[in-house]
């Protein structure tokens, strides 16, 4: 087996599975554990569906419509309802690597031996995702309860050879030309099976993984980019030693303030903090840098931990257990269980959580650029880093559009979670807001890399203007790297705006991390 695949089993998958899956287009494969786990929990199911006694989701309707009975020849068409009813998403088209992380953790689950689906079902989910089919799924449908439906309907949908999905070359096309050009027979659901592949939390956790992938990243750079804009500044690297980070034991400070001083090591610009403009500290923004940064690498480290819980689980109503006694039993003493293990709120929080530490970083980014470019707080730099400052503006606009970015963020660190409006006739009376947790989150991370490139950009060229004095290694090569990236250095006004998307391209492409590990080794 090749790096490429993933395989697929009874446990819960990885973190790296899901991203390689949803990013890296990885091929999928059942194992043989997870194929016998699906064949006997299909036998339990119907065993059940063979039964006059009424079971929620094999015999019954759904949501506030379970308590009518369902004859046999009708459950064909109640499996096929739920899927064509439940798939009523508005709205822009989520992004494709979304939909492939909703599939994949779907399957993962299917494929856990407690959903009832038949094997055949979970092959096929298989055989689309490494088709490189896509369902087209829109933003809006989701309440984060009873898990991601809408967005799960639409996927399902594809199943059967109904709706849109974008192909490998990118063109949306009926479902049904796609599959039948890829040899994928449609599926006809039969008893548990539609309901099965709506209800998870799937979406918003592979929102959430990838988020936390991406900080990750931003979290590195943000220590990097700290530590350029306290070089720039004349700042002390004193407050980095590890004794004093070591008395108050917070891991993520730790970290922060070690990368901090890894890339400043060697700098000719700290410490002169008592030259011309005498300071006995460093505004709060450079000092206390590793300690925002440092609780919010906490914060990803608790997210992590729900992330990693929440890929162990099975997430579906009812669930198909083995042995013991219950209003449901099949053969082999097997039985089926309603539960409300597909609310979403464990993961709703975190990702409400993640959205404010982001916010905060990217406010405390913001407020060491705006220092820079402040001639009565950068300490000796130009005003606004200009060349001619009065005929030239330099980066002034560039700190607007940052604090833009800001501002937006902090109304995006607003929880989605807080909120809750009942549906389905009141049954389903309390909702997560979990979809719409990871919607606003993936702005924020946006927004971040942004903000991130915005720093790095004034951050360089601030170093550059220090004549006469040498910057640290690690920063020389940040330098060198950004400028070879097309992000030009200092000089007269010119087009600003594609020099920042220069930036914002190199952070969100991980080459700022990449260009000082050379230098520092690697970088927590």
């Amino acid at each position: 087996m090749d790096m490429h695949t993933v395989v697929v089993g009874t446990s819960g998958t990885t973190a790296e599975d899901v991203i390689a899956v949803a990013r890296g287009n990885a091929r999928i494969e059942l194992s043989e554990g997870a194929l016998a786990a699906l064949a006997a929990a299909r036998e339990i199911v119907e065993a059940l569906a063979a039964k006059p006694d009424p079971v929620y989701g094999v015999s019954t309707g759904f949501g506030a419509l379970a308590t009518r009975h369902i004859s046999p020849d009708l459950r064909a068409q109640l499996q096929r309802n739920i899927v064509r009813s439940h798939a009523a998403g508005m709205g822009p088209r989520v992004e494709r690597e979304v939909v492939r992380a909703l599939m994949f953790l779907r399957l993962k689950t299917v494929a856990s031996g407690h959903t009832g689906v038949r094997p055949h079902v979970a092959q096929t989910m298989a055989d689309i995702l490494n088709a490189g089919i896509t369902p087209v799924v829109h933003e809006y449908g989701s309440l984060g309860c009873s898990g991601d439906l809408a967005p799960l309907s639409h996927c399902a949908l594809t199943l059967m050879g109904e709706g849109d999905a974008e192909g490998p070359d990118g063109v949306v096309r009926p479902a049904g030309e796609l599959l039948a050009a890829h040899g994928i027979e449609p599926v006809e659901l039969r008893e548990k099976e539609g309901l099965a592949l709506l209800n998870g939390t799937d979406g918003m956790l592979g929102m959430l993984v990838m988020a936390l992938a991406d900080l990750h990243r931003l979290y590195t750079s943000a220590d990097i980019t700290a530590a350029l804009s306290l070089e720039a500044l004349l700042g002390t690297d004193r407050v980095l030693a590890p004794e004093l980070h070591a008395i108050r034991p917070h891991p993520g400070q730790g970290a922060s303030a070690d990368n901090m001083l890894r890339v400043l090591a060697g700098s000719g610009l700290t410490g002169h903090h008592q030259d011309d403009a005498p300071r006995v500290q460093d505004a709060y923004s450079v000092r206390c840098a590793p300690q925002v940064a440092g609780a919010g690498r906490d914060t990803l480290a608790h997210a992590r931990l729900v992330a990693d819980r929440e890929l162990a689980s099975a997430v579906d109503n009812p669930v198909v257990l083995p042995g013991g006694t219950s209003q449901a039993e099949g053969s082999g003493g097997g039985r089926v269980e309603s539960n409300g293990n597909f609310h979403g709120a464990p993961v709703a929080y975190v990702l409400d959580f993640l959205a404010i530490v982001a916010a905060d970083l990217g406010s405390i980014a913001e407020r060491r650029t705006d220092r820079l470019l402040d001639k009565n707080r950068s300490h000796g730099l130009p005003a606004f880093l200009a060349d001619d400052a009065g005929v030239d503006s330099g980066l002034m606009i560039a700190q607007y559009t940052q604090a833009a970015l800001v501002s937006e963020m902090k109304r995006l660190a607003v929880p989605a979670s807080a909120d809750s409006i009942p549906s389905s006739a009141m049954q389903e009376d309390h909702v997560s807001m979990g979809w719409s947790a990871a919607r606003k989150l993936r702005t924020s991370i946006d927004n971040l890399t942004r903000i991130v490139a915005v720093e790095l950009y004034a951050a360089t060229r601030a170093v550059e203007l220090r004549t006469g004095l040498t910057p640290s290694p690690a920063t020389q090569a940040v330098i060198k790297a950004v400028r070879a990236a097309g992000v030009e250095g200092p000089g007269p006004d010119r087009f600003l705006a594609p020099d920042l998307a220069a930036a914002d391209a190199f952070v969100r492409a991980g080459k700022l991390v990449e260009a000082v590990e050379p230098v520092t080794g690697p970088l927590a």
